[in-house]
Order: C-alpha cells, then structure tokens, then sequence
C-alpha cells in the first residue's frame, strides 16, 4: 500500500523487509523469499519500485558462500522482471565482504546492471571504493553512514563527514551511471544541485533519496522542481 500511495505522487520506492542478523541458512532462505515475493508483486503492480537488502540477512554472517549465492538469485530475478537490487552497507567489519560479493555478483552478464550498492561518506576508504566501483559501471548510494565507528576507519567530525559526501556526491554526478544521493540534509542537497547546475548535469540522471515520511516537505519540493526523488 505504501509503493503504491507512493507512486501515484510521482515518488519512486525502495522496499526493505526489515532486518539483519539470521541465526541459520532455513532463516537466511526464508529472508530472500519474502525478497522474491516483493519483486513479483512490483512486476505484476507496475510500481515504480526496487528492494533493498542487508547481506547479514541472507547469511552473510554464516557464510559468505550463501550470501552471494541468494544475492546472485535475487538479482537475476530482477533482471528477469526489468528491476534493481540495491545492497545495503553495514558496519564497517562487512565493508569489504560486502563490495566484494556486490562486484562478483555483478560480473554474472545476467546480473550485470540489476545490482547496486551503497556507500558511507564517513568511512575514510570510501573514495577509493567509489573510484573502483565506477570503473566497474555499479550503481552507488551515498549515504553518510549511521553505524559507531572508531576514529581509526571514519571521520569523527561532522564537519568532515559532510565535505567528504560532497566530494563523493560530485563524482558521482560526473559519471555517466545514474547513482543516489541518500540525505535529508539540505545543505548537501543544495551543494549537490548547485554542482548539477554548475556542469549542467540532467536531474533526471541522479536521484536523492530519503526515508519515508520524514521532511515530506522537501521530498515534494524536489520532486516540483524536477529531481528525482526515491523514498526508502
């Protein structure tokens, strides 16, 4: 009910079955099939809408194996029904594991495209996953990033956090694949539009994107004003 109220304001969706940790592969299957029945509902409902998925949820924390073999299902079944599977960052431990399932997930020609990830402005490594996964052609969503962290592997000041979601955001806006700023901050929403303006990049090639039911205000303000706007 929610893509669909969504969708007839002209939003586009992400749709996330919430949660994180599973305790056994019968529970890591269970998570995925919920994934499966959302993606045949968004077909057969021509929503405007994709999933969002926690590797830990599909058994990442077992098992690396069967994270990407479920990851790799998910997106094939995407790319069957003309739609995207975005995998969600979480702490900065999965970092790695996480880009290097979403890469070789990627690398299958009949997932290729149908497989995004996402991005935390505040871990310090984040430009150099950026960089690769641009020279990859994979779909980024740029977030700041919600997990404690040590001061060993992010930012601690908020001030840096910020610059540094700005510089990651105008890269992605100078790419040629159509990327997600995730923020409901508005001044990096100006900054990211005044760069758009400035080297005269299409709205309609990037989105933002932004939780459901917070600043409705802003989310249809952008939305009037031309920009691309997904609620998650």
């Amino acid at each position: 009910r929610v893509a669909e109220a969504l969708n007839r304001q002209e939003f586009a969706v992400t749709l996330d079955s919430l949660g994180e940790s599973v305790s056994s592969e019968a529970d890591a299957h269970r998570a995925a099939e919920i994934y499966h029945q959302l993606l045949d509902l968004i077909a057969a409902r021509k929503l405007n809408a994709h999933i969002s998925v926690k590797l830990t949820q599909v058994g990442l924390e077992l098992s690396p194996a069967l994270a990407e073999s479920i990851t790799l299902s998910l997106v094939r079944h995407a790319q069957a029904t003309s739609n995207f599977v975005r995998i969600d960052m979480e702490g900065s431990t999965l970092t790695q594991q996480t880009l290097h399932i979403v890469r070789r997930v990627h690398a299958h020609s009949d997932a290729r495209g149908s497989i995004g990830v996402v991005i935390q402005a505040y871990l310090y490594r984040s430009q150099a996953d950026v960089e690769q996964l641009l020279a990859d052609g994979i779909r980024i969503r740029l977030c700041k990033g919600a997990y404690k962290e040590p001061p060993e592997v992010a930012f601690p000041d908020k001030t840096d956090v910020d610059s540094n979601f700005i510089l990651l955001g105008c890269m992605l806006l100078d790419s040629s694949i159509h990327h997600a700023l995730a923020t409901h901050d508005e001044s990096m929403i100006a900054a990211i539009n005044a760069y758009a303006q400035q080297h005269q990049i299409e709205p309609s090639s990037f989105e933002f994107q932004m939780l459901y039911g917070i600043k409705r205000d802003l989310q249809r303000k952008l939305v009037r004003e031309g920009y691309k706007v997904r609620v998650y």
